[in-house]
């Protein structure tokens, strides 16, 4: 019985295995081949609602880009494509995390705006189904998740730049149960995925002209995978002599992000997956929470942009949909302007989202703004109106 037990769990490594080594044989293949944006017209720009608040926030949001965009949506210059389908009903009824149709639309597309989508756990109503945004990050294989954090009274402007493709969430489906007793999960890293998003955080310290990358992982206890991070960020960084590095292990650094002392001396951070995911959440929690941040997810031909927060099921549950904060999903925006070559009117979006954060207030409740009226006082400030 237990030779069995070992055999059967030999069979399933194996094929991790084999599965990891053609992906990194793929990566060696597409590495390396950029699509440059702002030189590419037309672009296509993809609205996935998602669950819960998503369609509320992703709706109000495409609002803002209508106006932002007009122009350039008469030219031609952009298009705009809703792809509907990304549903936690549907996926679950298809038992699919992403419906295949979903998917051939979503690469018919340059960019995408991304509402939040829920993944269902174990024991819940629903098949407990690889999140969706794992498997949309593997198919386009959008390696670097980027989040910016700012908050200038206190002195802070991080830029986040998380591996996306590997870790333990790329095989957090993947883990198998031994016996009762026993379970086992996976995590890998590959010194071709590890690279490039060191990489590119080197690459945007050395543009922005800013002397510091940090590197965060737990190598003295996870001596394989985060080792192999940090080793190959030792051998990046011999690329970039006038860029500074340094390196911090996961917990400590976390703490330090709410030393007041410290927190402003870090600039650029690197991590790998599951890390990057917690660290960044606390650091959006310190400048005003998860409902304030965007995310890029960057490829060599696709691009993401999404809130950092959950899809908040709660809220529609209780009807109070209509009260959801569409900044997270600007702010998202922001950072697509810019991916595709409108600086200006990222410039001019971030402007307004910041005057009108400080004069409407939108708490998810009655007591607060609707999301409606948030999109309002956006589009107002926008258009000089405010």
């Amino acid at each position: 019985m237990t030779e069995d037990v070992i055999e059967r769990a030999k069979r399933h490594f194996a094929q991790i295995v084999e599965e990891q080594l053609d992906r990194i044989r793929r990566l060696r293949e597409t590495t390396g081949v950029w699509i440059d944006y702002p030189k590419q017209r037309p672009v296509v720009i993809g609205f996935v609602g998602g669950d819960g608040i998503g369609p509320y926030i992703i709706d109000a949001t495409e609002r803002v880009l209508k106006f932002l965009l007009a122009d350039k949506l008469a030219t031609g210059e952009i298009i705009f494509k809703k792809i509907e389908g990304l549903t936690l009903e549907r996926r679950a009824k298809l038992m699919q995390s992403v419906p295949e149709d979903v998917l051939e639309a979503v690469k018919h597309c340059h960019v995408l705006l991304k509402g939040p989508t829920t993944t269902p756990r174990e024991g819940d109503r629903y098949p407990n189904l690889e999140s969706a945004n794992v498997t949309l990050r593997r198919e386009l294989d959008l390696f670097a998740n980027v989040r910016p954090v700012k908050v200038p009274e206190k002195g802070i402007d991080w830029i986040f730049f998380r591996e996306n493709t590997e870790g333990a969430y790329v095989l957090g489906s993947r883990g198998i149960h031994i016996t009762d007793e026993l379970a086992i999960d996976f995590s890998v890293t590959t010194s071709t995925g590890a690279e490039r998003i060191i990489r590119m955080a080197f690459e945007y310290a050395r543009q922005n002209g800013i002397n510091r990358v940090t590197v965060v992982t737990k190598a003295n206890i996870i001596k394989a995978t985060d080792g192999k991070f940090l080793a190959t960020a030792e051998r990046v960084a011999r690329d970039y002599p006038e860029v500074a590095w340094d390196h911090w292990f996961v917990d400590i650094f976390a703490a330090k992000l709410l030393d007041p002392k410290r927190r402003t001396d870090f600039r650029v951070v690197v991590l790998p997956n599951l890390y990057g995911d917690i660290i960044t959440d606390e650091a959006a929690e310190i400048q005003g929470g998860v409902g304030t941040a965007g995310s890029a997810n960057i490829g060599t031909r696709y691009a993401m942009f999404e809130p950092i927060h959950g899809s908040a099921l709660r809220m529609v549950e209780e009807g109070r949909a209509i009260y959801a904060n569409p900044t997270s999903a600007m702010r998202a925006a922001v950072m697509l302007l810019r991916h595709i070559g409108f600086s200006e009117e990222a410039r001019r979006l971030d402007n307004a989202l910041d005057i009108t954060e400080k004069k409407v207030q939108i708490t998810g409740r009655p007591d607060g703004a609707t999301c409606s009226e948030f999109t309002d006082h956006v589009l107002a400030t926008l258009s000089g109106a405010e």
